[in-house]
């Protein structure tokens, strides 16, 4: 394209998030699910796309990519081929939520790549995202701690209500087991239709925890209560999905033993990022992060597939960069 006003390349860099918990799996009140959750800086996807006479894509999970493209790309009524590369991406089906921020990713990329500024939403929408959470839509947004309201009988995507700025201190120790993988597409229907019915008292504990301790926590910087009702929270939602993750209350029983330990170690904040495998804890420092991976990883130098990573909150939303003729780029964030 000739067109100065539409770029030549675009890039789109996003990052993975942690899914906390739901609110309310009951629905009594009208309104299913609710959840909340973190953006990370790391680990990180990024996605480069530029016009090309023919659809293709290189890079990790290119498949996925070509055909995650070429049918938003129909559905968008975009004209026209790209080439996708695949730069970095985030480990499918570890609870990380891979699938969301990849498909919102290449969505983003080819509607600026044509000149196109199409709502979050409505890219979400046509990606088939947030069909139960909003939390990974609203990382790639606004970044932060969220909350949204679940869905509805009208809702589209699920609305974020709450967003807080995460301690910039804090760290997140991210325990990754890869051997092991989350329930997922199919599975995941599946185990929602054979679970019984969440109870109503278990819903309204969880959404008091969450806004009488957890998101008042963050505001006043009180990790220790914030760990309280993570963990409070991990222990209801946890065990009730145990019959669907192999019987207990984390998916991966090595993962389930580094949490553990870690309680007994006294850190407070500790569980699962949606259905796992990944396990997560919050500590206060960069500093405590680092010693208790060392420890851990002599603790479990005997299983290889057990692994740990750092990361920080991410405060933030996406970031774009744009790349005109004559080298002109234009960075700034989706939002």
């Amino acid at each position: 394209m000739s067109d100065s006003r539409v770029p030549q390349q675009v890039r789109v860099m996003t990052t993975a998030r942690l899914h906390m918990g739901f609110l309310d799996l009951n629905g009594g009140l009208g309104r299913r699910f609710g959840s909340m959750g973190l953006a990370l800086e790391e680990p990180a996807l990024a996605v480069g796309v530029r016009h090309a006479q023919e659809w293709a894509a290189t890079g990790e999970g290119a498949e996925r990519v070509l055909r995650l493209a070429r049918d938003f790309a129909a559905g968008a009524g975009l004209s026209g081929a790209a080439a996708l590369q695949v730069e970095s991406h985030i480990r499918e089906h570890a609870g990380l939520g891979s699938g969301t921020q990849l498909a919102l990713a290449v969505g983003v990329a080819l509607c600026r790549l044509q000149g196109r500024d199409m709502p979050l939403a409505e890219v979400a929408a046509l990606c088939g995202r947030g069909a139960r959470s909003g939390i990974g839509i609203g990382a790639f947004e606004r970044g932060g701690l969220l909350l949204d309201g679940g869905r509805g009988a009208r809702t589209q995507v699920p609305p974020i209500l709450a967003r807080l700025e995460f301690p910039a201190e804090w760290r997140v120790l991210l325990v990754h087991d890869r051997i092991a993988t989350g329930v997922h597409g199919g599975q995941e229907r599946e185990a929602f239709r054979a679970l019984p019915e969440f109870p109503a008292a278990a819903s309204a504990e969880i959404c008091r925890r969450v806004l009488m301790q957890a998101l008042p926590a963050v505001a006043e910087r009180d990790l220790a209560k914030f760990g309280e009702a993570i963990y409070a929270i991990q222990c209801l939602v946890g065990d009730y999905f145990a019959q669907a993750q192999g019987g207990g209350r984390y998916t991966s029983a090595a993962v389930g033993e580094v949490l553990e330990w870690l309680r007994g170690q006294g850190v407070a904040c500790v569980g699962q990022s949606s259905w796992g495998p990944t396990g997560f804890a919050v500590v206060e420092s960069a500093a405590a992060a680092q010693s208790l991976r060392e420890a851990l990883s002599l603790r479990h130098a005997g299983q290889p597939h057990v692994e740990f990573g750092i990361s920080r909150a991410r405060n933030r939303g996406s970031e774009i960069t744009e790349q005109y003729e004559g080298g002109r780029a234009v960075r700034g964030a989706v939002n």
